[in-house]
């Protein structure tokens, strides 16, 4: 027996008429409908001819669109609900704020951001100003908060997503998200359950397992999960994350080769998720081209085995034509059975009901364009994200007493040395691109008076050299002179400006350049007055523990880098931000 569908409780609350609609559309429904309801869409084009032409011979239940202008969504959207039989659950990944919706949307910070501000205030910030900004162009359903606890640094995936470590700041972080977006009417997924910031690994390029007890998960990710719950979040994205200690408290004796992605396994979703815990609304999957489900079992299996499992969407078609067959197939040979087909599509078409999606006119659904562009990038909510810089920007580690505040009058002479990790080409992909951080910040030293170079590293020098000469050179390097008083001399102060970018990288760590007294690595702290400043991850002390100051600033967007100038000019009592993880990484050395 499944786990049914109770439309009238929470999270839906939905009335007589409305479960006849959903009752009666099931009804209508034909067979390949039914199979199509099933799978969130990721459009490869936004032109009417295209859009209308996949409704039609693909008949999804679910978008979730590449990022684009407001304007381009705006009008893709009202294309796809003017054209769609049923109305569309139509989703931005509005992680950080409204840009996630639009790319001209607000961005208010990434949530390690807002973790820092210690305030939940400003996560029901984000969550409200990403509701007025995805509705506003056509966007009911939003895949956040990301409820992740980021219990390990060396996970590279989640360490700028989640709102810190500790599950009760998580979950006041969460329900105040959640209650932002209710307020535009938007349906949020929090994620991934059950849980990332465990492992080391992304499972977007290989398995994942929390593998915490019983009693460690319920008192973390359960807790976290039940409070949000509770408060009434209407989906859940499910990870491609084992639990091996749940899975075996369902299924006792299950061996390691049975253990599978919380996405194809029954007992992680349907037992732990909507039995134990209570969850009665919406389950999609993550994405599916994500290595910690594809190695899991053929694609032709993981389609029905993941709804068979408890998911009632299924998010993203790699080839539509072959997935709606196996999807079709599994439910014919039994893998998904009538039951639970019934109960996906009760679960899908009630968070439509819930949305008041059927009650609107298809022309009326999305609101009009000069309305809805009119919401986009307030100068209100800028602000908003502003305040939240201000608040974030943390003194993570300061043992060094007087460094601070860098004046010209104290440190006229700066070197700035770049700190990077591997070679990320995903991260311009999806937005980490443009200006990079030493330089903004060299600029912004400039005007306040100082003298500023920037370092280029030795490998950088090395790389200039033919080939044939850069063995020779390294050798040089190494068994060269490097006097201390060549930097002593000739600077006041280093600063270490660091962004270093996950995601799609099996680690997030420095990469050093090759060094022998040359700046490259902070091995000079007891020579000169040393700051490392991270644009991006919170957990460079691992890799650079002997740094006695070092400031988190969580992104490298220019206002962040214009406010840390400022706080850095004005003193450590400017730094009002409190370090949602643990900075030192449980090394020792990082304290001292």
């Amino acid at each position: 027996m499944g786990v049914i569908v109770n439309l009238a409780a929470k999270p839906y609350y939905l009335d007589a008429e409305q479960i006849h609609w959903v009752e009666e559309t099931i009804a209508s429904m034909t067979l390949e409908e039914k199979i199509g309801q099933l799978f969130v869409n990721m459009g490869a084009s936004r032109s009417e001819d295209y859009l209308t032409q996949v409704l039609r011979d693909y008949k999804f239940g679910a978008v979730r669109y590449n990022p684009a202008k407001a304007a381009e969504v705006h009008e893709q959207n009202r294309i796809l609900q003017e054209n769609s039989k049923i109305p569309l659950l139509i989703a931005s990944n509005a992680e950080a704020g409204g840009n996630g919706a639009c790319t001209d949307g607000t961005y208010v910070g990434y949530p390690i951001k807002l973790g820092a501000a210690s305030d939940p205030k400003w996560a029901y910030e984000m969550g409200r100003i990403s509701g007025v900004e995805s509705s506003a162009i056509g966007c009911n359903w939003a895949f956040a908060p990301v409820v992740d606890l980021l219990i390990n640094w060396r996970n590279p995936i989640i360490s700028n997503r989640a709102f810190g470590a500790d599950p009760d700041l998580v979950l006041a972080c969460g329900k105040a998200y959640l209650k932002g977006m209710a307020e535009s009417c938007v349906a949020c997924a929090m994620k991934h359950f059950p849980g990332d910031g465990v492992d080391e690994r992304d499972h977007h390029l290989s398995s994942s397992v929390n593998s915490m007890t019983i009693e460690e998960w319920d008192a973390t990710f359960g807790k976290v999960y039940s409070g949000m719950i509770e408060a009434g979040v209407q989906s859940v994205m499910v990870g491609h994350i084992m639990m091996p200690a749940y899975q075996r408290h369902f299924s006792p004796g299950t061996q390691d080769s049975e253990l599978r992605p919380a996405t194809l396994c029954k007992e992680l979703t349907t037992d732990l998720l909507k039995g134990k815990l209570g969850f009665n609304g919406l389950v999609v999957t993550d994405a599916s081209h994500m290595v910690g489900l594809t190695s899991a079992m053929p694609r032709r299996l993981v389609l029905p085995n993941a709804i068979a499992a408890g998911c009632d969407l299924f998010l993203f078609f790699n080839d539509p034509e072959e997935d709606l067959n196996w999807m079709m197939d599994g439910y014919k040979n039994g893998i998904i059975t009538e039951e639970r087909l019934q109960e996906a599509l009760r679960a899908i078409l009630g968070t439509k009901a819930a949305l008041g999606l059927h009650k609107k006119d298809k022309k009326n659904i999305v609101a009009p364009a000069a309305e809805a562009l009119g919401k986009i990038g307030l100068p209100e909510n800028k602000a908003i994200a502003a305040q939240v810089t201000d608040q974030a920007i943390t003194l993570a580690k300061n043992v060094q007493d007087g460094i601070l505040p860098v004046t010209p009058e104290r440190y006229k002479r700066i070197l700035i040395i770049p700190v990077k990790g591997p070679p990320n080409p995903a991260a311009s992909i999806f937005g980490g691109g443009g200006a990079l951080p030493w330089d903004l910040l060299a600029e912004e030293l400039r005007k306040a008076g100082h003298e500023v170079e920037i370092y280029e590293s030795a490998l950088e020098k090395l790389l200039k050299l033919p080939e044939a000469e850069r063995a020779k050179g390294i050798r040089d390097m190494y068994a060269g002179k490097a006097p201390i008083s060549g930097l002593t001399s000739k600077y006041d102060l280093v600063i270490n400006v660091a962004q270093v970018i996950g995601g799609m990288q099996p680690v997030e760590r420095v990469s050093w350049p090759a060094s022998k007294g040359t700046p490259d690595l902070p091995w000079y702290v007891y020579e000169i007055p040393t700051i490392l400043i991270s644009f991006s991850t919170p957990f460079l002390l691992a890799d650079a523990p002997a740094v006695k100051c070092v400031i988190n600033a969580y992104d490298a967007r220019p206002d962040t880098i214009t406010a840390t100038a400022a706080k850095i000019a004005q003193g450590e009592q400017a730094f009002k931000g409190v370090s949602p993880v643990d900075v030192f990484c449980g090394f020792p050395d990082t304290r001292i």
